[in-house]
């Protein structure tokens, strides 16, 4: 028995009716065409993409103009639109000099590429809102960034529409940025105006009104013209809503479609949490200053017969406040001062500072005596509700400040744990005042010491916290300042006015200090009757650095 020879690639349907039954269950459009360029076979899927070739059309004529420019310039790809669809083809040369044209539907595959890079720009705008709006927390430049970044991207114009913070007035203001404007522009909208847009009264009330044209020449320019498509968006906060955001195209541009609204929506959402961001910070920023300048050390009043100046710098707090004090007080026969140092730093040590100087500010009243006034300021700190809990203390230099006949000033001073202060005589001599005591507002029964001296004309007394003896710097940045150093310092400042001593222990401490961080700084110094050049003295002064 013989069998019939096969191919090597194994046996072709013979059948014509099976051959183009094999070409119409493909899902390409397989177009043939002759030596000549006429068509000869039209599978199905070409007969349902390509309705208008049929065998025995002329490609370079046909009516399908991308496959005729294609057959006329001898290209062998094309990629146009036909009957709404996305067609893209590809020439295959056969035996006897026929050819194929494989013609593929890529509508699908494109809409899901266009979608993907889509989405990607999507995120990529949000990213680099999220970030813009994170970085600010000034409230000008955020209503900046969320009319600035939607155009031209999302928008040829926004406008976000908000109230004053804090509200200086009841009419809502506006921010507006219009595509190449160098720069937003400003404006009071007016509850007018509020009204007469569509929509702009619910989003402020943190609605999501309709997409309609709306007639926006209040707050647009005059040449933007009437936009063909207004978005507006609430832009919502944990608080309630910020504000309103309005997006505008011009009449030429296409309408937002429903990923850009959600897109725009999301982005309002997160502008306004920014804007809200920006708003507590402000409120938090409004509050610091209050409590710094509450803080600060005072201008020291001018006391007859001798001359005062401070110095002060908190360890690097950008609030500028501090656990180190200084005040002075005016007596009938002089003065009386003050020079502490809060244990701790920072906000909750300047806390305490307050408590301190506004205990002092009502105990001089019935008490001058330094010592007797320690002894008052203790328990009333210690009386204090929250004394236990806090378990912080102060230690306290207090000083009466006496005047004398002769131009001298008779100085007693009560320690409370604190260093000595120094007595600078005018021929460069350093003594100290010997006052003890145990720190203010730890022990029930704590005890004080106090000690008296005089001061000549032109003798000086430098009272300091330890953030001047222990500030750390020098050649290997960890050495103290030190005791040493100081009374070299003040024995070469022998003469100066109190301000220009202050300034330059100061300038001193700076240098050593190298930009290091560093604890609070506060000195005081007294000068009987004119100190040095600066002739009859009685001014105060105040040195605040950092």
């Amino acid at each position: 028995m013989t069998t019939a020879p096969r191919s090597a690639g194994g046996a072709l349907p013979a059948d014509s009716r099976l051959a183009r039954e094999l070409l119409d269950g493909l899902a390409e459009a397989i177009v043939t065409a002759d030596p000549a360029g006429v068509v000869t076979l039209v599978n199905a899927m070409a007969a349902e993409l390509l309705p208008e070739l049929s065998p025995g059309v002329d490609l370079a004529g046909c009516p399908v103009p991308a496959l005729a420019g294609a057959v006329r310039d001898g290209a062998g790809t094309f990629d146009a639109e036909h009957h709404g669809r996305r067609l893209r083809g590809v020439r295959r040369g056969l035996a006897g000099g026929t050819c194929a044209w494989y013609v593929r539907d890529v509508t699908e595959e494109q809409a899901r590429a266009e979608a993907l890079r889509a989405e990607r720009s999507r995120t990529a705008f949000l990213a680099q809102a999220g970030s813009r709006l994170g970085l600010s927390l000034h409230r000008d430049q955020t209503l900046r960034a969320a009319v600035t970044l939607p155009v031209p991207y999302l928008a040829d114009a926004a406008v976000v529409v908000h109230r004053p913070s804090p509200p200086a007035e009841d009419q809502p203001h506006w921010v507006r940025y219009v595509a190449d404007d160098p720069a937003p522009a400003t404006g009071v909208a007016g509850w007018r105006t509020i009204e007469s847009v569509p929509g702009l009264f619910e989003a402020l009330d943190g609605a999501e009104p309709d997409i309609e044209p709306a007639d926006l020449a209040e707050v647009l320019p005059a040449g933007f013209g009437r936009p063909g498509s207004v978005l507006i968006s609430p832009m919502r906060s944990a608080g309630g809503p910020a504000g309103a955001l309005i997006l505008a195209r011009r009449a030429g541009r296409s309408g937002f479609d429903r990923r850009e609204v959600e897109l725009a929506r999301e982005f309002a959402v997160r502008a306004g949490a920014a804007l809200a961001a920006a708003d507590l910070y402000g409120e938090q920023a409004h509050l610091a200053r209050v409590l710094q300048n509450s803080l600060l050390p005072p201008d020291l009043p001018p006391l007859p017969g001798m001359t005062l100046a401070g110095g002060y710098r908190a360890a690097g707090d950008s609030l500028r406040i501090g656990g180190d004090f200084y005040d002075l007080f005016p007596t009938s026969d002089g003065g009386l001062f003050a020079l502490g140092d809060v244990c701790g730093k920072g906000v909750g040590a300047a806390v305490l500072t307050g408590r301190v100087r506004q205990s002092l500010q009502t105990l001089r009243l019935v008490e001058q005596r330094p010592r007797e006034l320690m002894d008052l300021l203790n328990r009333a700190l210690l009386d204090a509700p929250d004394a236990s809990r806090r378990a912080q203390f102060t230690t306290l230099l207090l000083g009466a400040l006496t005047r004398e006949p002769d131009g001298g000033l008779l100085v007693r001073v009560a320690g409370g744990g604190h260093p000595a202060p120094l007595v600078v005589r005018t021929d460069g001599r350093i003594e100290p005042v010997r006052v003890g005591g145990m720190p203010v507002g730890a022990l029930c029964a704590a005890r004080f010491v106090e000690a008296e001296v005089r001061l000549a004309p032109g003798d000086l007394l430098v009272a300091y916290t330890d953030g001047v003896t222990e500030a750390p710097g020098g050649p290997t940045r960890l050495e103290m300042f030190g005791d040493a150093r100081l009374r070299r310092a003040l024995a070469s400042g022998a003469g100066l006015p109190p301000p220009a001593l202050i300034d330059r222990l100061l300038q001193l401490v700076d240098e050593w200090l190298g930009g290091q961080v560093h604890d609070d700084i506060a000195m005081l110094v007294v000068a009987a009757g004119g100190a040095g050049p600066a002739g009859s003295g009685g001014a105060g002064h105040r040195r605040l650095a950092g």
